[in-house]
């Protein structure tokens, strides 16, 4: 049987972050509403051997907080590999954590493999025992007994540190994707960095299983008006939930079984359980994703 564990629900800087003193966060801080680290999900087949999803800078803490994720020897893991979607430092700091000679393996676009691979921080992850494993687009790859997944381009944009003077947002190549997993005949799809749902990733997701999409703001203009930013959300690269083109919209008619938020920006309405947007997304289908969540398909 399939089982997704969501690890960290927020977006990059979790909740609360570290300088912000946003409702939320001050919120979160005090304990009225959940706290929630920096975005990553687990997967398994038989609760034995998992693969991760995007290796936060909170994975230490989640490994920590998650039994199933345990050594169960001197030297061990369950885990047995890492997927990145993308380059971003909220995806991949995480790997530093993970540097003590441990094997497993890492998988990823080859195009994320090379910013890795220039990045001589990264090197202290040894190739000697984490190897590289380069995915095409649209090509499956087994990542556990019974569990493919598919890596595919959606709309983003490159990770901020490579950012140049002119930053294009729908870009669709390698360096933002989606995973298809593939599980016993069931089709569960994790995405979250979207900056729009395009016709063809409708198609995709038409009659999926299961769906965690990337959930980072409520409105397109959220960080701007309460002054915590000066880039909307769709410059930053992502979908907001809400509006005529938000996710909520446009994944509405397309059968999915169940439709679940992560990477949700500290700013974010939907992470305070009684707010009027919690209460939306949740009459048009949608599960707020929280750390520790166990969903099984």
């Amino acid at each position: 049987m399939f089982k997704a564990l969501i690890l960290g629900a927020a977006a990059g800087g979790g909740l609360p972050q570290w300088n912000c003193g946003c409702e939320n966060c001050n919120l979160a801080r005090t304990g009225q509403i959940p706290s929630s680290t920096q975005s990553s999900l687990a997967v398994t087949m038989d609760g034995t051997s998992w693969v991760i999803l995007n290796a936060s800078p909170d994975i230490r803490t989640q490994i920590s907080a998650n039994p199933g994720l345990h050594p169960r020897s001197l030297r061990d893991t369950p885990i047995a590999g890492v997927l990145l979607t993308n380059g971003d430092i909220d995806h991949v700091a995480g790997l530093l954590s993970l540097r003590e000679g441990q094997p497993f393996s890492l998988y990823a676009t080859g195009e994320i493999h090379e910013v890795l691979a220039a990045n001589p921080l990264m090197q202290a992850v040894n190739p000697e025992h984490v190897p590289r494993v380069p995915i095409a687009l649209d090509e499956p790859v087994t990542l556990l007994p019974d569990l493919t997944a598919t890596l595919f381009s959606v709309p983003g944009k490159v990770p901020l540190y490579m950012e140049g003077e002119t930053v294009q947002t729908d870009l669709e190549g390698e360096q933002t994707t989606g995973v298809h997993l593939q599980a016993g005949g069931r089709d569960i799809y994790y995405i979250p960095g979207c900056a729009a749902v395009t016709d063809r990733l409708a198609r995709r997701l038409r009659g999926a299983d299961m769906v965690f999409f990337d959930g980072t703001l409520w409105r397109d203009d959220e960080m701007l008006a309460m002054g915590l930013s000066h880039k909307t959300g769709r410059r930053m690269g992502h979908i907001s939930m809400s509006g005529r083109d938000g996710s909520i919209s446009a994944l509405q008619d397309l059968g999915i079984g169940r439709k679940i938020y992560i990477h949700m920006n500290n700013s974010n309405p939907v992470l305070r359980p009684a707010s009027p947007e919690r209460a939306e997304a949740e009459s048009a289908g949608w599960t707020i994703g929280q750390d520790g969540m166990e969903i099984t398909v």
